[in-house]
């Protein structure tokens, strides 16, 4: 099993067409909690300034999933008159050398002086995750590979934009222009006039928002199982006859 059109062709570029076929089941989202909201409600319970534009990573705290790049990019938006832009970093430290990659983001904060327009949040269960989501504007994914990439789609289940890495199965997920835009390379400027175009554009925004709930709409969990479901029951008949 698969989880995505992408995670496909990578699968046969690395190791060739298999015997038997490769079914794709995507993982769901539980929409019970990742639905759209209040932003100014969310970010009224949550502590943050009603009126700065507010960006949101989540994520662990790793080169994988590249906070760097989504700090460089909060200040590539000072020169596109978004000096006021804050970022949340939700998620903490991961893997044997997670704390020193936390050390290293919240120096690289430092070093950029924008000390006072981030903050970093450990992790949070998932029924806090949906209001963080709800009170961003922009929701950025630039994770260096991604096999299917969840928080972009409960973002999007949320109706939020989202700028993403054009990798993985986040290409399979936001739909450049339509729920989000997708990003090409690791230049941080290049995220900034992503995220700008959403931030400029209040329609573009609300669109994208809109769309990108829709597109989340394909994904459930009970429609994973149920897929999940059927594939083991073929699997178990072939067997069977094969035995007979």
């Amino acid at each position: 099993c698969v989880s995505c059109d992408e995670e496909e062709s990578q699968f046969r570029r690395l190791y060739g067409n298999p015997d038997g076929r490769i079914e794709i089941i995507s993982p769901g989202v539980e929409h019970a909690f990742f639905a759209p909201g209040d932003r100014s409600g969310a970010r009224a319970a949550l502590g943050m300034d009603p009126h700065r534009p507010l960006l949101l990573f989540v994520g662990r705290i790793q080169p994988l999933k590249a906070p760097d790049l989504a700090i460089r990019a909060l200040r590539s938006l000072d020169a596109r008159g978004h000096g006021d832009a804050e970022l949340v970093i939700v998620g903490g430290a991961s893997g044997s050398a997670g704390d020193v990659q936390e050390a290293e983001a919240r120096a690289l904060v430092d070093e950029l002086g924008l000390h006072d327009r981030v903050r970093f949040v450990p992790p949070q269960p998932h029924h806090m995750l949906s209001s963080w989501y709800r009170a961003a504007d922009v929701v950025v994914v630039p994770s260096r590979s991604e096999s299917f990439g969840l928080v972009a789609l409960e973002a999007a289940a949320c109706g939020v934009p989202v700028v993403a890495s054009s990798v993985g199965g986040l290409v399979s997920l936001v739909d450049d222009g339509c729920t989000g835009l997708l990003v090409e390379g690791r230049d941080p400027d290049a995220y900034a006039a992503a995220i700008a175009k959403v931030l400029d554009d209040p329609q573009l925004a609300d669109d994208m928002g809109r769309a990108a709930v829709e597109r989340a709409k394909r994904y459930t969990w009970a429609f994973a199982a149920a897929r999940l479901r059927r594939l083991y029951a073929d699997v178990t008949a072939r067997e069977l006859v094969a035995c007979a």
